[in-house]
């Protein structure tokens, strides 16, 4: 009873993060920080999320293997 409970108990702390648009974080609403430079060019910063999904999706992308071409 005391495993289930601290196994409950510590998957509920673990899966505990905010899902929002660019991954999971420890808030719902992102901190952007957007603004244009003297140049003109557009700038947008935000606080790091515990899991970014382009992150998530580069590391499950199975790589192709590179073929060796003989030269002769």
């Amino acid at each position: 009873m005391i495993r289930l409970l601290f196994g409950t108990s510590f998957f509920l702390i673990l899966f505990s993060g905010c899902v929002n648009e660019r991954g999971i974080s420890a808030r719902y609403y992102n901190d952007c920080r957007e603004y244009y430079d003297l140049q003109g060019y557009y700038h947008k910063e935000c606080d790091e999320n515990m899991i970014e999904y382009k992150e998530v999706k580069e590391a499950l992308k199975t790589k192709e293997p590179v073929e060796e071409r003989n030269v002769w």
